[in-house]
C-alpha cells in the first residue's frame, strides 16, 4: 500500500482503544449453532442477540432441504441471474415470495444489502427524489448514495417533517418513500398509514423494507403492508432471508413491469453470482413452515410481551419499541460496552449499539427475541442485565415504585 494509505489507516484506533480496555465485543466467534444457546469459548451462553426471530436456523427440515439442493444442484452457481445462474428453484422461490407478500411478482438477491443497493440505485433518475427516514437501515442510505437522484431525510416516523419535505418537491417529479417496517435498531413500527396518506396527497410511491417485518408481523407474518391492510398501496417490499427465513438472501417484490425492470438495471443483481441452491432451498422450507405453524409467531409475541413487561416492571428505557427488538438504553458508549462485558462472563450475549451507529447519548444494548426462548431464559436474562446495570453504574434504568 502506498505511504498516504498506510498513514490513513494507522489514524483509525478506535477499535484498539477499546481492545486495550479489555471491552472488545465484536467478531465474537461461536462455536455451536444459531439457537436460543449458543457456546463461546467452551462456555454456555444465552443468545439475545440474534436475528432468527422464529428459531428456525437448526430446524431439522431446513437442513435437509438444503442438504437435498446441494445433493442435486451443488454448492453455487458460477454466476450471476442474469446469465447462467438462474435455477428452477430460484423462479420456484420467487413466485413464492410474490404471493406471499401480494404482488405480481419477485426477483432474489444474494443478500439483503444488494437488494436495497441494487434497487435503489437505478429505481429513480437525476430529476427524482428518494425521500428517507432518518434512521433507515445502512443498506438503504447506500443505495440512495449511489443513485443520481436527490436523496432527503426526514425526523424519524414524524409525519409532520416528512409532509413539509414532500410539500416542496415538484409536483411533477418522481418521489419514492423508503422506510424500514420495523426499524432495527429501535424496534419500533413504521407509520405506514400515514405515509399512505401523505404518498397518495403529494402523488409519491412507496417502498417497504420488511427485513425485520417478515416472519413477525402481518398475515402468517407477511409483513408490515400486511399488517396495516395497506399491501396494495405499498409499491415496491424488500426483505431479506438472514432473520425469520433462516437462509442468506434478499428479494424484492412489485408489479410485474417493475420487476422486469429492475432485473435489466439492478447492477448488484446483474453482476453478483445468484443464491447458492442450499440457501434458495433453506428458505423454501422455511416458508412451508411459517405457513403451516403460525403458533410459532404467536410463541414469538407471546416471548415479546412477557420480556417488555419484565424490563418496565424493572425501570428499564426500552425507548418506543413495539416488536421483539428491544433497545435497553444506556446512553453511555464506555458503560455499554462494561454491561456487554460482564454479561458475556455471565453467560448473557446481547449487543452493543454505540456512536457512531447512534448518537452517543443514544448507546442501548439490543436485545431481541425468538420464538424458541423460553420464559425462564427471559427471566434469566432480565435478572442478570439489571444486576449489570446496578454493577456498573448504569443510571437510565428508573427506581422501582
Amino acid at each position: 500500500m502506498g505511504k498516504k494509505l498506510h498513514q490513513k489507516i494507522a489514524q483509525f484506533q478506535d477499535a484498539n482503544m477499546i481492545r486495550e480496555k479489555g471491552l472488545y465485543p465484536f467478531f465474537r466467534p461461536i462455536e455451536s449453532g444459531q439457537d436460543t444457546e449458543v457456546i463461546i469459548n467452551n462456555q454456555r451462553v444465552l443468545m439475545f442477540g440474534s436475528n432468527s426471530y422464529l428459531g428456525l436456523t437448526n430446524h431439522p427440515k431446513i437442513k435437509e432441504a438444503s442438504k437435498k439442493a446441494i445433493d442435486k444442484y451443488g454448492t453455487g452457481c458460477a454466476g450471476s441471474r442474469f446469465l447462467n445462474g438462474t435455477l428452477d428453484i430460484h423462479i420456484e422461490l420467487e413466485n413464492r415470495l410474490a404471493n406471499y407478500v401480494g404482488k405480481e411478482a419477485a426477483v432474489l438477491f444474494s443478500t439483503g444489502f444488494q437488494v436495497n443497493l441494487g434497487v435503489l440505485s437505478c429505481i429513480t433518475g437525476r430529476n427524482d427524489y428518494l425521500i428517507l427516514d432518518e434512521y433507515d437501515h445502512a443498506s438503504l442510505i447506500d443505495g440512495s448514495r449511489l443513485s443520481f437522484s436527490k436523496v432527503i431525510k426526514y425526523a424519524h416516523n414524524d409525519m409532520a417533517d416528512l409532509q413539509r419535505k414532500l410539500s416542496i418537491l415538484p409536483e411533477e417529479a418522481v418521489k419514492v418513500i423508503v422506510v424500514d417496517g420495523i426499524f432495527s435498531m429501535e424496534g419500533d413500527i413504521v407509520k405506514l398509514p400515514e405515509i399512505v396518506k401523505l404518498a397518495e396527497e403529494y402523488g409519491a410511491n412507496i417502498m417497504v423494507d420488511d427485513a425485520h417485518s417478515l416472519g413477525v408481523i402481518g398475515e402468517k407474518g407477511s409483513g408490515t403492508a400486511s399488517h396495516f391492510g395497506l399491501t396494495d398501496e405499498v409499491d415496491l417490499i424488500m426483505s431479506t432471508f438472514s432473520k425469520s427465513l433462516a437462509s442468506l438472501g434478499g428479494f424484492i417484490a412489485s408489479d410485474a413491469d417493475t420487476i422486469d425492470y429492475l432485473k435489466h438495471r439492478a447492477r448488484s443483481l446483474m453482476f453478483s453470482a445468484s443464491m447458492t441452491p442450499g440457501s434458495v432451498a433453506s428458505v423454501i422450507a422455511a416458508l412451508d413452515i411459517i405457513e403451516s405453524e403460525p403458533e410459532r409467531i404467536t410463541k414469538l409475541w407471546d416471548n415479546t410481551n412477557y420480556a417488555t413487561k419484565l424490563f418496565l416492571e424493572e425501570g428499564f428505557d426500552i425507548g418506543a419499541s413495539e416488536s421483539p427488538i428491544l433497545p435497553i438504553y444506556i446512553r453511555d458508549n464506555d458503560k455499554t460496552f462494561l454491561v456487554t462485558n460482564q454479561l458475556q462472563r455471565e453467560g448473557i450475549f446481547v449487543n452493543p449499539v454505540v456512536s457512531p451507529a447512534v448518537p452517543s447519548d443514544s448507546s442501548l444494548l439490543r436485545f431481541s427475541l425468538m420464538a424458541t426462548h423460553t420464559f425462564d431464559q427471559i427471566d434469566e436474562a432480565v435478572e442478570k442485565i439489571a444486576k449489570a446495570f446496578k454493577d456498573v453504574g448504569v443510571t437510565t434504568i428508573k427506581e422501582k415504585i
